[in-house]
């Protein structure tokens, strides 16, 4: 069984996104091993320098290095990175499961992702140019997941 890990920066801080998140883990467990990682959100300085954001970037970014595993397939959510289809994710997904038993999935905090976590992703993967809040793309990367494994196991889900 496939182990999906969702490495993140911060904690939901509403219920109704515990209350989704708790849904589509439930959801995946008849697919795969799935877990969440929450990283510790840096605090900026109220009037922060670029300077200061690059620090809090760099900060982040090993801290969420230091729970990826030398084997690990990582995806890394980027703005900047490559778009996929539902199905495309999953014929992905799918490819994976041959090479690797653990897909990290990383979403980064607000500033974004370092370097270094840029170049360690397998592949860099973007829900298209909008901006969404870390909470909800932490839900729509549940679903997608969950809709994968539902096309990969031939079961029909909404479209």
């Amino acid at each position: 069984m496939l182990n999906i890990r969702i490495i993140c920066v911060g904690k939901f801080k509403e219920k109704y996104w515990e209350a989704a998140s708790a849904e589509y883990m439930k959801r995946l467990g008849a697919y795969c091993s799935v877990s969440v990682t929450e990283i510790k959100e840096e605090k900026l300085p109220a009037h922060a320098s670029r300077a200061d954001e690059e620090n809090v970037i760099e900060k982040e970014g090993r801290a969420i290095l230091e729970k990826v595993n030398a084997g690990d397939y990582v995806i890394a959510l980027d703005i900047s990175g490559r778009e996929l289809s539902s199905e495309a994710l999953a014929k992905k997904i799918a490819d994976i499961s041959f090479t690797a038993s653990t897909v990290d999935f990383i979403i980064g905090g607000s500033l974004g992702l370092s370097a270094e976590v840029k170049s360690r992703a397998d592949l860099r993967m973007s829900f298209g140019p909008i901006t969404l809040p870390h909470q909800l793309a932490r839900i729509v990367l549940l679903e997608q997941i969950y809709r994968a494994f539902k096309i990969n196991a031939g079961e029909t889900y909404h479209k």
